[in-house]
C-alpha cells in the first residue's frame, strides 16, 4: 500500500442550489394573501487549504471523488432553504493545482493558503422574490443553478530549504539520516528510496532547516527517464542543492565529474530556473581508502569551478557536522536576503465597459447563444412550467437576444440552442419581435408551447400557440393563437374587479362632489319638492 502520493486526479462536484418554492399565502379569511415562497439555499463550494499536518496526497489517492452539499430548497411562509456546508480538502504545502489538460490553475505555497476549486450553485428564487408590480402572484419559482464539476490534477513540490540530488545508491538517504532524525530507507541497490524523505536539520545557534532526500537520477531524466520527471519537481522548491557524488562507486565510466556533469544537464534541461541556485558538493563515502584518494585528487578541480566541497562519511559521520553548520549558514543567508513577505493582494479583475452580456454565433443551420447570463438563466428555468418560460422570454428579449437574431437574419422556425436547451425561433404576429419553442433540456418536449410575443421590454403583447402533440415530443407545433396577455404575467388577475387605490380616491371624490351638489340644490329649493314635476 503506498504511504506517499504526490500526484492524484481529484474529481470534484459543488453543491446544487435549492430550488425556489413556488406558495401563496393562505389563512382564514384571506384564501390568497400573496405569493410567499422562500428562496433556495446556496450549494457547497469545495475548497482546497494548506495544512502544515499534511504531507501527502494519500487521502486522495484513496477517496478521489468528492462532493460538497447541496443547497436545501425553499419553503412556504417565506422560509428560505438553508445553504450548504463548504467541504474543506486539506492539502499539502506546495500543492499545484492543474486543469484536465495539464495547465496550472493555481499554486499553493504557506500555511493557510486557500483556493476556491468548484463554486457552488446559487439558490432560485421563490415566488415572493419574483413578485413585482406586473407579476403579483407568480405561479412558478426558480430551479437551483448545479455546481461546478470539474476534474483537477493535483502535484506536490516537496518544500525544503536544502535539496541532495545524485545517482541511486550515492548514499543521500545515509546522508539525510546523519543530518536529521529522519529514518529512511537504506539499502545496497539501486532506487531504494522511490519518495522523497524529509528531515530536519539545526546546527550551531542556527535556526532549523529541512532536508529532502530527492531519489536517484540517471541520465535521461529530464526525458523522463527512470521516472525522473516525477522526482525532478521536488526540487524546484528547493532553496539550494547538495550534489552527493559516490567516491567509492565500481561502475565503469563514472567518477565525481561525471557524475556532476550529467547531473547538471539534466537539471538545465528540466528547468532554467535551477541554474541561479546556491550549490555545494559532497565527496561521499571517504571511509573507503580508495574513496578518499579520489576525493582529494577531485577536490581541486571542484573548487576550481566556484563550488564548496565537503568530504564525508555517513558511516562514520565523518566531515557531517561542518557539512551542517554550512548548510544552516547558507540558509539562514538566504532567508535574511528573502523579501519579507507580504500580505496576498486582492486582484480586482472589472467587467470591460463594452463586455457584452452574451455572443450569438452560427450553428450549423441555426445560432447558438453563449454568455454568463443566458445560460444560468435557462438552468434556472422550470420547462414544465408555461409561465416561467415566459418569464425566461421577457428575460432574453430584454437582454438584446431577439433583435439580434432578427440582425443576423433569423427565420422563422430556426433552430436557437442556449446551453443543452433548444428553441424554435418564431416572429411576431406583428412582425415586431420574436418568440421561442421549446424543444426542452436533452432533446425532451415542454408540453409542445411556442411563446410568441414582442421585443424588447415588458410592454409588448404576445401570443402563446398550443399544440395537440404529447409531451414528450421533440418539436413544438404551433396551434390557432390564444391571446393570453403579456409573457410572464400572471393571466389570473385579468377578471379581477378590484380597484386600485387612485380609482377607489377618484370613485370617493365624485361621491363627494354628487353629495355636495345635493346639498346646494335643496337649500335653494328651500327643501320644497314640485310634486306636478
Amino acid at each position: 500500500m503506498p504511504t506517499f502520493v504526490d500526484r492524484v486526479v481529484l474529481h470534484a462536484a459543488a453543491g446544487d442550489g435549492g430550488h425556489g418554492c413556488a406558495s401563496i399565502h393562505r389563512e382564514k379569511f384571506k384564501p390568497l394573501g400573496g405569493p410567499d415562497g422562500g428562496d433556495g439555499g446556496r450549494g457547497g463550494d469545495i475548497r482546497l487549504v494548506v495544512e502544515p499536518s499534511v504531507t501527502t496526497l494519500l487521502d486522495f489517492h484513496f477517496h478521489p471523488h468528492q462532493r460538497a452539499s447541496r443547497g436545501r430548497p425553499g419553503q412556504g411562509s417565506n422560509r428560505y432553504g438553508a445553504d450548504g456546508e463548504d467541504l474543506i480538502l486539506p492539502v499539502p504545502d506546495g500543492t499545484v493545482v492543474l486543469s484536465a489538460v495539464g495547465e496550472q490553475i493555481i499554486d499553493l505555497v504557506g500555511a493557510g493558503s486557500t483556493f476556491v476549486l468548484a463554486r457552488g450553485g446559487r439558490g432560485g428564487r421563490g415566488n415572493a422574490s419574483l413578485a413585482s408590480a406586473r407579476r403579483k402572484a407568480p405561479g412558478f419559482a426558480e430551479l437551483g443553478e448545479p455546481g461546478e464539476q470539474l476534474d483537477a490534477v493535483l502535484e506536490l513540490k516537496t518544500v525544503a530549504d536544502v535539496a541532495l540530488v545524485g545517482f541511486p545508491s550515492a548514499g543521500k538517504s545515509s546522508l539525510v539520516s546523519v543530518l536529521s532524525a529522519a529514518k529512511p530507507k537504506i539499502a545496497e541497490y539501486p532506487f531504494t528510496t522511490l519518495v522523497p524523505n524529509l528531515g530536519v536539520a539545526q546546527a550551531g545557534d542556527h535556526l532549523p532547516y529541512t532536508v529532502a532526500d530527492v531519489p536517484g537520477l540517471i541520465p535521461g531524466a529530464s526525458e523522463g527517464r527512470g521516472l525522473g520527471l516525477e522526482f525532478l519537481r521536488h526540487i524546484e522548491r528547493c532553496s539550494v542543492i547538495v550534489h552527493v557524488l559516490d567516491c567509492a562507486t565500481l561502475e565503469p565510466g563514472r567518477d565525481p565529474l561525471t557524475d556532476l556533469d550529467v547531473i547538471e544537464a539534466e537539471l538545465a534541461a528540466y528547468s532554467a530556473d535551477l541554474s541561479d541556485r546556491p550549490r555545494l558538493v559532497v565527496l561521499n563515502k571517504i571511509d573507503v581508502p580508495d574513496a578518499a584518494d579520489l576525493a582529494d585528487l577531485v577536490t581541486a578541480d571542484l573548487r576550481a569551478r566556484g563550488l564548496d566541497v565537503f568530504a564525508v562519511s555517513s558511516a562514520t559521520r565523518r566531515g557531517v557536522h561542518a557539512l551542517s553548520l554550512a548548510l544552516a549558514e547558507k540558509v539562514a543567508a538566504l532567508r535574511a536576503a528573502a523579501p519579507s513577505p507580504s500580505a496576498t493582494r486582492v486582484v480586482l479583475r472589472p467587467r470591460a465597459v463594452n463586455e457584452p452580456d452574451f455572443t450569438v454565433t452560427t450553428l450549423g443551420e441555426g445560432f447558438l447563444i453563449s454568455g454568463a447570463k443566458p445560460l444560468r438563466w435557462v438552468r434556472q428555468t422550470d420547462f414544465t412550467n408555461d409561465e416561467a418560460i415566459g418569464f425566461l422570454a421577457d428575460r432574453l428579449a430584454r437582454l438584446g437576444v431577439e433583435k439580434e437574431l432578427a440582425r443576423l437574419g433569423a427565420t422563422a422556425g430556426v433552430e436557437v440552442t442556449i446551453g443543452d436547451v433548444t428553441f424554435d425561433w418564431e416572429p411576431t404576429l406583428s412582425g415586431g419581435g420574436l418568440g421561442v419553442g421549446g424543444q426542452g433540456v436533452g432533446g425532451q418536449g415542454v408540453g409542445g408551447v411556442v411563446l410568441v410575443g414582442g421585443s424588447g421590454g415588458g410592454d409588448a403583447t404576445e401570443d402563446r400557440l398550443g399544440a395537440d402533440e404529447p409531451a414528450a415530443s421533440t418539436r413544438a407545433v404551433a396551434a390557432a393563437p390564444a391571446s393570453l396577455g403579456p409573457r410572464g404575467s400572471d393571466d389570473r388577475l385579468s377578471g379581477s374587479v378590484r380597484l386600485t387605490r387612485a380609482e377607489r380616491m377618484a370613485r370617493a371624490r365624485r361621491s363627494r362632489l354628487a353629495d355636495s351638489d345635493a346639498a346646494g340644490a335643496d337649500a335653494r329649493t328651500g327643501g320644497a319638492v314640485d310634486t306636478d314635476a
